[in-house]
């Protein structure tokens, strides 16, 4: 318990150092960022966001790889076991029902008391396993690998090039379907040799393992473009792979979650909203992966729309964590994808539940709140340009959102 204290304190300020350090390196950058945003940023049909560094630390941290948030950004504000929304514990049905039939003692646990204590003692316990080392927490990591140097490789320069196509092969046999695609984003060759002997049904396999809910309205010719094209529509490939991991968050699972879970789930089964699909990814539903169709007269109208939520053990006290999965140009979802609604984020209610969660979603691509936006330059073009925007947004639907009626070429 002391060592897991310790963690926890040391991890507690590496996050609050941490914190200090981004609002202090981030002011000027954030500055300089939104300098470059209102001079250079020109809304147009092809109009994309610029990646070339993170848009929170402006590249102070590292490289970010073309995505919205570098690795050690993400690490920090967003966490990946669900700890932060562990905040109001939850007793469990059977610790109720002990808890109530505590009594007053009485003459007859007075005698049995009086028996236990002339019968020899119990022998002791056997000695338990050894508890498994929690795990570290990636921003320690990440602060670990930006305060200590990297060793050069020691590799004669060009010797990855001149690999067997056996070897590369035997080496691409040991990545995951994310990795192995990226592989294939390197170089022409060995594009060439994913494309020449991966099979085609592997390629669905590991399309229908990241989006489940993916259902072709036509017949696919080509799974890999078809999972390109997924790849290539999500924002931030990070909380892709935290959604693959399905990492359980600390605790146990309590009785009311799980009913009202397995109530919900069932629900949406049997009388789901319509234009709106959900189902858990891991069997504590922990992971949900739900689809949203653009409603109709939106410029989001023909899109299918990915949506990641996290579920902690805290549920329904807490509320859930809601991301799309899909590029979409609106207000109130930045770039990385996260949902700017107030029912989640500061006024989350008991009553309710996630299919209701999901129709404020939906509502919110038909009318949003310009007030208080995640891109606060979508919201100005919304109010000052509103056939502009809807352009732009019809434009990204027909790019991101529209891969199950039309199909890669």
């Amino acid at each position: 318990m002391a060592t897991s204290g310790k963690t926890s304190l040391k991890n507690q300020e590496l996050q609050v150092n941490m914190g200090i350090t981004l609002e202090q390196n981030t002011e000027s950058a954030s500055q300089h960022s939104n300098s470059i945003n209102s001079t250079e940023q020109v809304f147009g049909e092809d109009f994309e966001y610029m990646n070339s560094s993170c848009f929170i630390c402006n590249g102070y941290y590292g490289p970010c790889f073309e995505e919205p948030v570098c690795a050690t950004c993400h690490a920090f504000l967003f966490p990946e076991d669900m700890s932060h929304s562990e905040a109001i514990p939850i007793s469990s049905e059977k610790e109720e029902k002990r808890e109530t039939k505590i009594l007053e003692p009485t003459d007859l646990y007075y005698g049995m008391e009086r028996r236990q204590s002339q019968q020899p003692p119990p022998p002791p316990p056997p000695p338990q396993p050894p508890v498994a080392a929690p795990r570290p927490n990636y921003l320690t990591e990440r602060l670990e690998m930006l305060s200590n140097p990297r060793e050069p490789d020691d590799l004669t320069p060009g010797l990855v090039e001149y690999f067997f196509p056996n070897m590369l092969l035997a080496v691409f046999s040991y990545l995951d379907d994310m990795s192995l695609w990226s592989v294939g984003n390197v170089c022409k060759r060995w594009r060439h040799l994913l494309r020449t002997h991966v099979a085609g049904d592997q390629w669905r396999v590991y399309t229908m393992r990241r989006w489940p809910l993916f259902k072709p309205l036509c017949a696919v010719q080509d799974w890999f473009k078809v999972y390109t094209q997924l790849m290539n529509s999500c924002p931030c490939k990070t909380c892709l792979q935290q959604m693959a991991l399905q990492t359980q968050p600390p605790g146990e699972e309590n009785s009311w979650r799980r009913n009202r879970l397995r109530n919900e789930l069932k629900n949406l089964r049997t009388d789901p909203p319509e234009g709106i699909e959900a189902a858990p990814l891991d069997q504590k539903c922990c992971h949900w992966q739900a689809t949203i169709t653009g409603p109709v007269g939106s410029p989001y109208e023909g899109g299918l729309f990915y949506l990641y939520l996290q579920v902690p053990y805290s549920y329904p006290m807490c509320p859930p964590i809601v991301r799309f999965l899909t590029h979409i140009f609106h207000p109130n979802v930045s770039r990385h994808g996260d949902v700017g609604i107030d029912s989640i984020q500061h006024n989350w209610s008991l009553a309710l539940t996630i299919s209701k969660v999901l129709i404020s979603v939906q509502s919110l691509l038909t009318d949003p709140y310009c007030q208080v936006c995640m891109e606060p330059s979508v919201g100005e073009l919304y109010m000052k340009d509103r056939s502009t925007f809807e352009d732009v947004a019809r434009s990204w639907t027909w790019r991101y959102a529209m891969h199950d009626t039309l199909c890669p070429v």
